[in-house]
């Protein structure tokens, strides 16, 4: 993807000057593992974003390895903010992911009120394939639908979709009216656009992703595809995520950072199957930081 910016929609973001924008992020933190803030820290740095973490939970490894010990960061978290508070902290966005507990809703819900102009970006972290996420209950999937009012850019894959929506999910392989039809609700319940992610028909190398925003085209879901790889990764979500952010931070429109997102994690998943264990470990990402950096220029 070209570092022009396309004029085709407006940007969410506009830089001015030399300011770094501040950005929290709302994620767990990890041991050992490519995920989560090891991935959002990093790559938004990489853009020029102040990125002022906000640990959901602390584990020793992510939730793929058979064996990981978990810290839930819930009770700590309204002194951690009521100190951002007092030291007078603002905040030019939200990014939240992985939750610890159905409680943490309220505590982004806190961050939205006391930072109102703050763009609000979502990635619903419950589950992939069908299933929920080991330390997902069913409280907190139900819960995380607080978050979908209001939010500037959702991006569900199609099993964190249809948990949110209660459409059922009907695998990988889908249509775009089936696309479609999560987004319209995904519209109905406060989203103002959406991103579904990960759409692969059997026997194509491509993966799809969709973009829609509530007021261009009628809400219609608008295809931006890359390259399909024959394996999968842990943290590819986080990394297309925490990519999504950064170009927004950069000025980029949705669209064009949703273009390269998608890319970004293409180049990292190429490199990643060169190091050891990388199917359990996951998504390689350092050696394209500076794919990152060159959205600055």
């Amino acid at each position: 993807m070209s570092n022009q910016i396309s004029t085709a929609m407006p940007p969410l973001y506009t830089r001015k000057g030399a300011y770094i924008p501040r950005v929290a992020a709302v994620h767990d933190m990890c041991g050992y593992g490519k995920c989560s803030l090891g991935i959002a820290i990093p790559v938004l740095s990489a853009a020029g974003v102040d990125v002022c973490p906000v640990p959901t939970a602390l584990f020793s490894a992510h939730t793929k390895f058979p064996v990981f010990y978990m810290h839930d960061t819930t009770e700590m978290l309204e002194q951690y903010l009521d100190a951002w508070q007092k030291e007078g902290i603002d905040l030019d966005g939200i990014y939240s992911g992985f939750l610890g507990s159905a409680e943490q809703v309220a505590i982004i819900q806190r961050l939205y009120r006391e930072y109102p102009d703050a763009l609000r970006i979502v990635d619903p972290v419950m589950g992939d394939g069908g299933s929920k996420y080991p330390t997902y209950t069913d409280e907190m999937c139900e819960a995380m639908k607080g978050l979908v009012d209001g939010a500037d850019i959702l991006t569900p894959n199609l099993t964190e979709a249809s948990i949110l929506t209660g459409i059922p999910y009907e695998g990988q392989d889908v249509d775009v009216a089936f696309i479609q039809k999560n987004v319209d609700a995904l519209f109905s319940m406060g989203a103002k656009s959406v991103v579904i992610k990960g759409i692969v028909h059997q026997g194509e190398q491509i993966i799809r992703n969709y973009l829609a925003t509530a007021d261009l085209n009628e809400g219609a879901a608008t295809e931006i595809s890359s390259e399909l790889l024959p394996y999968m990764l842990h943290g590819t979500g986080d990394l297309f995520a925490s990519g999504l952010t950064a170009a927004i931070y950069t000025g980029r429109n949705l669209n064009d950072a949703v273009s390269f997102a998608g890319k970004l994690v293409r180049d990292a998943m190429t490199i990643t199957c060169a190091q050891p264990d990388y199917e359990v470990r996951g998504v390689s990402f350092e050696p394209v930081l500076g794919d990152v950096t060159a959205l600055l220029s």
